[in-house]
């Protein structure tokens, strides 16, 4: 690799990180409550530190933002939170009520940590379902989902999470992510199926009801 070739992939990583130095430095400044240029330059120093000399995996960011779609994405969350809050709101009032929960795995489009970080975050907002466990290396979500008494329940958790995926893939993914997304949609339409499906490996079982495996390959 040449020299010049070198550099544009450094400056390039760089502007992928910008965003989340931006982040840390609001953050820093935030928690002290005042702007100088003490506190920004620590802030800047604390950021850069935070992202080279910590072991974390790298934050590799699209340099990507679709608007529309980034409004799609808002809109659908508030729906989902709300909708899914009346639901509770409304199990929890009924005496006859008698949940049924499941642990169900997740086998998601993309590896991206950035994606799936989100996609979990997403869906743990949205009351009735929480992320329990990450599978980094498979790209599976394990979540607890409230009121999953029939395999149609398992399917449409299944397919919530994975449309969450979807429009956050296609809001700030890559090119090739969305790609992705958009052919794994229109393979599903095309067979008709549910795209469901079991994990490899170790069934996390569940104390409060049957453990369901929603989809992996």
């Amino acid at each position: 690799m040449s020299e010049a070739t070198r550099d544009v992939s450094r400056w390039r990583s760089v502007w992928r990180q910008l965003p989340l130095l931006v982040g840390l430095l609001v953050l820093w400044l935030l928690l002290w409550d005042h702007i100088d240029v003490l506190t920004v330059v620590t802030g800047v120093l604390l950021a850069v530190g935070v992202t080279r000399a910590l072991y974390l995996p790298p934050v590799l960011l699209s340099g990507r933002f679709n608007p529309w779609r980034g409004l799609l994405l808002g809109l659908r969350m508030m729906y989902d939170v709300t909708v899914a809050s009346l639901q509770v709101a409304a199990f929890s009032l009924w005496p006859w009520w008698k949940p049924v929960n499941s642990i169900i795995a997740v086998q998601l489009h993309t590896r991206s940590d950035l994606v799936t970080t989100l996609t979990a975050e997403a869906t743990s907002v949205v009351p009735g379902t929480v992320v329990v466990d990450i599978d980094r290396e498979r790209g599976l979500l394990y979540l607890h989902a409230l009121g999953t008494r029939t395999q149609s329940d398992i399917d449409r958790t299944y397919r919530h999470v994975l449309g969450t995926e979807e429009r956050i893939v296609l809001a700030i993914g890559t090119r090739e992510q969305a790609e992705v997304v958009r052919a794994e949609r229109r393979a599903r339409r095309l067979s008709g199926t549910k795209h469901v499906s079991r994990p490899h490996g170790r069934d996390p079982g569940t104390s409060d009801g049957p453990s369901q495996n929603g989809g992996a390959s």
